[in-house]
């Protein structure tokens, strides 16, 4: 038997997208396959940290639903470790009172939410565990092998045309139709949607229920900063990590095969190399990247579709409880504000988060001392705003991010298979945006690469694998 040739393969980016579809192709292709990983901002992409008086502090995705099976995975093989849990209490602000406050008794959340708002809560808990249920199937497929070529197949395969329709239609729509009420939705569904995404209830049902399971579930973050589950698989792949932006692929082939060209850019100047398989792990939309295809017949075409401008500005400072209506600060109970979808508001959430690192003595500071806070925003803070929400404070750092798609924009899913071994792996964040919906993604796309390289196509876009999977069990 000759022995089997290296199979050269590009990935581009380094945030969780592209650390985690590195680790899947390693484990599928073996020592066979030599992977190069461009990155230009700094491995770990949205998964970032800043600093505050020398602690760390994650600026952005920060927690993990407890049924996010690859990331658990990836914390086990790493030997990291899950984040201490700081308990705190929440509430939903109007713009001039809490419409609902958390209590430390959790019959009385209960009893609350039912007095409020009848029975709407069960029937969202119902809705959003139908969903989940049958979102949890894809674990089941993908330990099978099993891949699928476009984000319809996908959904498709875990619960049929309903799925595929979750993503055409509103989360508020879907909600009315099981009965939750109109009142429910504007104050509680609003306010967790508006501190997810940024957005109102006109997102998707499906990306909805996936932020609203993260918002009712148990969840957890990395010990250190979630950004460490990027380093670790890029490490323990052994990619080969290229500080430079891609800025271009073209088209060539030799003996009948398809060749890539990645152009790319970094601090020596231009340079390329060829590769016979690449995932692109980046957004290709023309609002986030200059990519340019060449030499495809027919031409790869402009992803539609634009994104949500979001700020965080983690600020250190004391907060001002008189605005709450808390005139002091001691009084004040709650570690994090969500807000509804009020047109004076001019922030999305905040709360007063812990480091990244937090030792056992570790406590939480005071409502009247100062504190870390994390503001969500969709524009900067101007000062007044800032004074609004803060009697004084030390520092503020802004960070401005194009993160998350705007979901009423999208009349269609972005394509996985862009050509031959070219794939896109970005394209599922218009399905639903949050940390294991793209490790899932990556798995597929590991298992859709190798699964068309032995030309196995009985395990791609397999119809009815519910039943195949409980067969072959």
């Amino acid at each position: 038997r000759p022995p089997r040739r290296s199979l050269p393969a590009a990935v581009v980016g380094a945030g969780l997208g592209g650390s985690a579809a590195a680790y899947f192709l390693q484990q599928h292709f073996g020592p066979q396959v030599q992977l190069d990983v461009y990155e230009a901002a700094g491995v770990g992409g949205r998964l970032a940290t800043v600093t505050v008086n020398k602690q760390q502090y994650e600026s952005r995705g920060a927690s993990i639903h407890a049924l996010s099976l690859h990331m658990q995975d990836f914390v086990k093989i790493l030997g990291l470790k899950h984040r201490r849990e700081v308990a705190g209490k929440s509430a939903i602000f109007s713009g001039e009172h809490f419409v609902l406050e958390e209590t430390d008794w959790y019959l009385l959340n209960l009893f609350r939410l039912w007095w409020h708002y009848g029975i709407s809560f069960l029937r969202l808990q119902m809705w959003v565990e139908e969903v989940m249920e049958k979102f949890m199937r894809i674990y089941k497929y993908q330990a099978h092998g099993y891949a699928f070529s476009s984000l319809e197949e996908l959904l498709r395969s875990l619960g049929g045309e309903a799925f595929v329709n979750m993503t055409q239609r509103s989360v508020a729509e879907s909600l009315l139709e099981v009965g939750v009420t109109q009142r429910f939705v504007d104050d509680v569904i609003a306010a967790v949607l508006r501190s997810t995404y940024g957005q109102s209830v006109l997102v998707p049902a499906f990306a909805g229920a996936m932020s609203l399971a993260g918002a009712q579930g148990s969840t957890w973050a990395v010990e250190g900063g979630n950004k460490l589950v990027c380093s670790g698989l890029l490490k323990l792949t052994k990619a080969s990590v290229i500080p430079a932006r891609v800025t271009g692929i073209s088209l060539h082939s030799s003996e009948g095969r398809a060749v890539y060209q990645v152009h790319y850019e970094s601090s020596e100047g231009q340079g390329s190399a060829f590769y016979d398989m690449v995932v692109v792990t980046t957004p290709l939309h023309p609002s986030r990247s200059n990519f340019t295809f060449e030499n495809f017949e027919p031409p790869i075409a402009d992803f539609p579709g634009a994104f949500q401008p979001s700020v965080t500005s983690v600020v250190h400072g004391y907060l001002n409880s008189s605005y709450f209506g808390f005139p002091d600060p001691k009084l004040f109970p709650f570690t994090s504000i969500l807000t509804t979808d009020t047109p004076d508001l001019f922030f999305n959430a905040m709360d007063n988060i812990c480091p990244v690192n937090i030792s056992a003595a570790f406590r939480r500071k005071q409502p009247q001392e100062a504190a870390v806070w994390r503001v969500l925003s969709q524009q900067p803070l101007d000062k007044h705003q800032l004074k609004t929400l803060f009697r004084s404070y030390y520092s503020v750092q802004v960070t401005e991010w194009q993160t998350y798609p705007r979901y009423d924009a999208a009349k269609s899913l972005p394509p996985i298979v862009l050509h031959e071994n070219l794939f896109y792996l970005s394209g599922v964040e218009w399905v639903a945006s949050s940390m294991e919906m793209i490790a899932v993604a990556a798995k597929n796309v590991a298992l859709l690469a190798y699964n068309r390289w032995h030309q196995d196509l009985e395990k791609i876009d397999q119809k009815d694998l519910m039943h195949k999977v409980k067969t072959e069990l």
